[in-house]
């Protein structure tokens, strides 16, 4: 595991920010660290990257423990907290060099350079850090977490402030990494999520509330399957009630109808035969699916 979190918990006085939770992520995925604000995500966050100590429980990161081995767990991961902290009256270039020396890299000119390429940073390498728009900031924020090649890396809203370009640039770029790394991505765009996340864990008042797919998690909270049809032919109620595993017909309007199954059952093979049986015209077919948005409300609130 590069992530493993174990009945962890602090204490801030008598709130408990976060009690007792436990999540693994895994090499080659996108996780989805989600939660309203106040939730715990980010005391998790500094805990896992070693800024502050928990008050029990164990945190590994690449099998490294977050309280015995400090230097080690930094040297794995790569962080771009939700406010990023840059040197503003430093240049881009010259910023991402004094980084890599930090890091005692060998070759930093070059990584620098690969790191500029990858972020797009190409344009604006020359650019004093403070005169950058919020997107470019992101990006340098983004270039410094990856540029000492980290197995795992935490990004704390990092698509904040780009623009639709930059943001699909970015998207692809999180993407790509997550083949190859551990990626663990907390944001409050549940588009982000939808296109990104191999697998989302939601915490609500410090306490886990879900740790699964998106698929999964939004047949957990429709609790049926739904698929809506429309023919050019008139049908028949009780006909439609024969298709196997359907468990309700509902009428929408003029030959359009919803089949209700089981929330694990996808009745749209067994339409499409009993549409071929009977040679009829299908002119819609779709499985209705609760959006991320309302899987994220019914879980927290």
């Amino acid at each position: 595991m590069s992530v493993l979190v174990n009945n962890l918990t602090k204490l801030y006085g008598e709130q408990r920010a976060i009690d007792h939770i436990s999540f693994e992520a895994k090499p080659g995925e996108v996780l989805g660290f989600l939660g309203p604000n106040g939730a715990g995500k980010t005391t998790t966050m500094k805990i896992v990257t070693c800024f502050i100590p928990q008050s029990s429980g164990t945190a590994t990161v690449c099998g490294y423990d977050v309280q015995e081995d400090p230097m080690q767990v930094r040297r794995q991961i790569g962080y771009l907290p939700e406010h990023n902290p840059l040197y503003k009256d430093l240049y881009v270039r010259e910023y991402l060099l004094f980084v890599a020396g930090l890091h005692g890299m060998r070759r930093p000119r070059s990584r620098v350079e690969e790191m500029i390429q990858l972020t797009g940073l190409e344009r604006e390498q020359n650019k004093r850090i403070g005169a950058l728009s919020k997107g470019y900031r992101q990006r340098v924020g983004l270039a410094q977490a990856m540029l000492h090649d980290p197995q795992v890396l935490i990004l704390d809203e990092p698509t904040s402030g780009l623009d639709p370009n930059q943001l699909l640039e970015i998207r692809n770029l999180i993407r790509q990494l997550g083949q190859q790394k551990t990626v663990i991505f907390s944001t409050h765009i549940m588009q982000e999520v939808q296109a990104l996340c191999d697998r989302v864990v939601i915490i609500n008042k410090g306490h886990i509330v879900a740790n699964d797919s998106i698929e999964a998690l939004q047949s957990r909270v429709q609790g049926e399957s739904i698929v809506t049809i429309e023919f050019t032919q008139s049908i028949d109620k009780q006909l439609l009630s024969t298709i196997p595993k359907v468990k309700r017909v509902k009428e929408l309007g003029k030959n359009r109808w919803q089949l209700i199954a089981a929330a694990d059952v996808d009745v749209r093979p067994a339409i499409h035969q009993f549409v071929l049986s009977r040679q009829l015209t299908l002119l819609e077919m779709h499985k209705e699916v609760v959006s991320v948005e309302d899987v994220f409300q019914k879980l927290t609130q």
